[in-house]
């Protein structure tokens, strides 16, 4: 699961949905896809809200893992989701895929991170990761399956 990079707040009449990135997010969003790719060298499917933040983090992802941005699945219900919602989506994820990264918001995804396991985190800062992992045959099963940690990262942790 990944929050969206630092947003653009300097024009406060914006829609929400459409804020893009600040310069921190631009910064921030290719180096933690750097960062990601050394823990999951391969990732088979990538899914974002489509509000520009999202999308646009999704891309930067997307592009240090040689991913096409056209193969990102934009998901209209990860805008704002609440934590059932991101089961609904990862239940719908074709079984072929075996390592996913999801992109969407605060809070709802701070909240589905912290029912997932018994690790806890106060907040997902901005472009931070959490990964969990599940033996699943099927996505559909992601819901009841023991999910185990995996790591937490965001771009002001120490190097770890």
């Amino acid at each position: 699961m990944i929050r969206h990079a630092k947003s653009n707040w300097e024009n406060p009449g914006q829609i929400d949905f459409d804020r893009p990135l600040n310069e921190r997010g631009h910064r921030d969003a290719p180096d933690m896809a750097a960062r990601l790719k050394t823990r999951v060298p391969v990732i088979n499917l990538f899914v974002s809200s489509p509000a520009n933040r999202a999308l646009s983090t999704a891309v930067y992802f997307a592009n240090t893992y040689d991913t096409p941005i056209t193969s990102i699945s934009l998901k209209q219900e990860l805008y704002h989701a609440r934590p059932h919602i991101f089961y609904d989506v990862i239940a719908g994820i074709d079984n072929r895929c075996n390592t996913i990264a999801l992109f969407s918001h605060n809070g709802g995804i701070t909240d589905f991170v912290n029912g997932l396991t018994d690790t806890k985190v106060d907040n997902m800062p901005t472009c931070a990761a959490f990964a969990v992992r599940a033996d699943i045959a099927d996505w559909k099963d992601f819901f009841e399956s023991l999910k185990s940690f995996w790591f937490f990262d965001y771009p002001k942790m120490k190097a770890n």
